[in-house]
């Protein structure tokens, strides 16, 4: 599911809102309204996996204290 990435998960929720609301075709065998919520569906979980794997790859860094740099020519004589 990573490679295909929120985009592709977007398209599929979008093409079976399409089929579902969308249209009015007629296919002998084949219900295109349940074709469409499978597809919704699938990108949902899609979105979900997606998401999830994006926060545990989130790396976190810690809060360091501001660097001083010190200078040997910059000290008063």
């Amino acid at each position: 599911m990573d490679q295909m990435g929120i985009g592709g998960c977007i398209i599929l929720i979008a093409a079976g809102a399409i089929l579902t609301f969308g249209t009015d075709w007629q296919v002998d065998g084949v219900n295109l309204d349940v074709v469409g919520i499978i597809l919704m569906a699938v990108g949902l979980i899609g979105v979900a996996t997606f998401t999830s794997i994006a926060k545990r790859r989130r790396v976190l860094m810690p809060q360091q204290g501001a660097v001083v740099e010190e200078h040997p020519d910059r000290h008063p004589r």
